[in-house]
């Protein structure tokens, strides 16, 4: 998928500039990042989390509050359609409990995960340094007793692959329509207000496509 023009170009380089010089939004979806996923990939609840990961793919491949998220190339991005197109998410954007994933569940851990604790999350500390840890202090500490409901996987989109799967103009219409979940974390609602308004004026007119509702 090509990248699309529409974003500021601050969007593209989340991982490559000072915090203070970006935008830490997720941004609306316009990029390929090297991956195909030719089909919705099987989710699997990470236990004692939120969140999911695939355990058949050969990628860092998680769903959360509504959302995929795929680290890769030491970068974070995130899309609500299975195979983008994807949004890079600058590390001071990426929700807690996508962080608090077990380094068990990286199927393709960077080399510097070695010798971490499989069933703790990435010590994203040490990685990302004072500036980053003093931004999201107690990101690493939280009541497992608490820990929220996941979202449902949006299961309509298996009846999407091969030329079925939707334009990026398309596809925020098609999830409004099927995909009844409403976000918990600022940042992914703020990319579906994003999405929706694009969508809005990029579809004037057209009729979003038909399917059944999943809860």
């Amino acid at each position: 998928m090509r990248a699309r023009p529409f974003l500021p170009l601050m969007l593209l380089v989340p991982a490559l500039s000072a915090p203070a010089q970006v935008s830490i939004s997720i941004g609306l979806p316009h990029m390929s990042i090297g991956i195909n996923v030719p089909t919705m990939p099987a989710l699997v609840p990470v236990p004692d989390s939120p969140a999911y990961y695939a355990p058949g793919m050969d990628t860092n491949f998680f769903f959360y509050d509504g959302m995929y998220w795929v680290f890769k190339d030491d970068n974070w991005y995130a899309s609500s359609w299975y195979n983008g197109p994807w949004s890079p998410v600058h590390p001071e954007a990426v929700p807690l409990f996508v962080l608090r994933i077990p380094v068990a569940y990286y199927r393709r851990p960077p080399a510097y995960f070695r010798g971490w604790q499989p069933n703790s999350p990435p010590r994203w500390g040490d990685h990302w340094g004072a500036d980053w840890s003093r931004r999201r202090a107690g990101w690493d500490q939280w009541d497992r007793r608490a820990v929220p409901a996941p979202a449902p996987v949006p299961s309509y989109q298996r009846g999407f692959q091969g030329k079925q799967y939707p334009a990026p103009d398309r596809q925020q219409a098609i999830h409004a329509q099927n995909y009844q979940h409403q976000p918990q974390e600022p940042v992914v609602r703020e990319h579906y207000a994003a999405q929706a308004e694009h969508s809005k004026g990029a579809g004037r007119g057209e009729r979003p496509e038909e399917g059944p509702k999943h809860h």
